[in-house]
């Protein structure tokens, strides 16, 4: 064949493919405008939880050209921050952006999607969600408030809180009023701690007035920009009780299932970018605050293996408790505690030896 001969009708081929593709767009059905209104758990002035939200927003309606449009309104604007389950499930609100364990009250099953103290890391957590079948499993639970769930951002592991005081062996915590959300609370309590919740915004005024003896929200930046390290010195960490904290997107089952399949592909691909934006923004953020923490005097202070060991020995009782009594929980947690033992497996053997390796070995500086 005569190259130039096939080279042209190649390209006429092309034109006409294009022409064909382009006609039967504009013959489809015009997608419909959509506005939908999103209640946060959060204050706008934690930007990077509450900016979890607004990357969804953003994305969507770059994806779909400005039809599909989400409002984000901040915690208490349209409800308070506790209230946003039941405000997507009474159909107040579309949907939310918040953190399923704040909710452990209505079922501790909830604190599954967020976290468990002592239990799985931020990668672990999207592998378990993502792979291990945990999505589908809280999906099943959260049919019950007519929600579906989408994966909205992560923290990672938290650090330990802001303390007045030091406590250094388990008999130190009895009696200490301490901010804490999810099953935290409740491992603490039996160790002599009295849990309090108290919404993100309002810890500062508590801790400041003697309201509470301390008070964990998640690391450096979130901390620093709400000012604990002013009123409480020591900084405590690991946040056992959050070894990851993963956030949520809910939608109400009714108006999801109303989007096109093309806004419900959207709205997917904007949740994944929102849950893998929000680590990589607090990874970058955090190692500045905690060195600018740390100018500002704050005292770094690791939780003692007297307290851990005693922490992580209450946490699992509680869940064999709530086993026990709780189907809901118990469907969730036996799956979750096989694949938690396979994955520690594998990080051990490369994961965590190269971590402590380059954590105990840093390249010699040039003179």
């Amino acid at each position: 064949m005569n190259r130039r001969k096939f080279l042209s009708n190649a390209a006429v081929g092309g034109v006409v493919s294009a022409a064909a593709a382009s006609q039967a767009i504009a013959q489809a059905p015009a997608l419909p405008t959509i506005k939908w209104r999103l209640a946060s758990s959060f204050p706008k002035s934690l930007d990077t939880i509450y900016g979890g939200a607004e990357v969804l927003a953003r994305r969507l309606n770059a994806i779909t050209g400005s039809k599909f449009q989400i409002q984000v309104f901040a915690a208490g604007e349209i409800v308070p921050a506790f209230s946003t389950v039941d405000a997507v499930q009474n159909g107040t609100v579309e949907c939310s952006h918040t953190a399923a364990y704040y909710f452990v009250g209505k079922n501790k099953a909830f604190a599954f999607e967020t976290t468990l103290p002592f239990g799985l890391n931020q990668r672990q957590q999207n592998a378990w969600i993502y792979y291990g079948g945990g999505l589908q499993l809280v999906r099943d639970f959260m049919r019950d408030y007519s929600i579906i769930s989408f994966p909205g951002g992560n923290t990672g592991v938290q650090m330990g809180g802001w303390w007045r005081k030091e406590v250094k062996t388990v008999a130190d915590l009895k009696g200490i009023k301490f901010r804490i959300a999810g099953l935290g609370g409740e491992v603490l309590a039996k160790l002599g701690v009295v849990p309090q919740q108290i919404p993100g915004g309002d810890i500062y005024p508590a801790l400041e007035k003697g309201t509470i003896d301390g008070a964990e929200w998640v690391g450096p930046y979130d901390d620093e920009k709400l000012g604990f390290y002013k009123v409480a010195k020591n900084f405590y960490y690991p946040g056992w009780w959050e070894s990851n904290s993963m956030y949520s997107f809910y939608i109400n089952t009714k108006e999801w299932d109303k989007l096109p399949k093309e806004y419900q592909a959207a709205f997917e691909a904007a949740a994944y970018e929102a849950n893998l934006d929000m680590m990589a923004s607090y990874d970058y953020k955090n190692p500045i605050a905690l060195r600018s923490l740390v100018g500002k005097g704050v005292q770094l202070r690791s939780f003692s293996p007297d307290i851990m060991k005693a922490a992580q020995k209450a946490a699992f009782e509680l869940y064999e408790e709530e086993s026990a009594k709780n189907p809901a929980f118990k469907k969730m947690y036996e799956p979750w505690l096989k694949f938690r033992e396979d994955i520690n497996l594998w990080h051990r053997v490369a994961e965590q030896t190269y971590s402590t390796f380059a954590a105990a070995n840093p390249p010699a500086k040039k003179k």
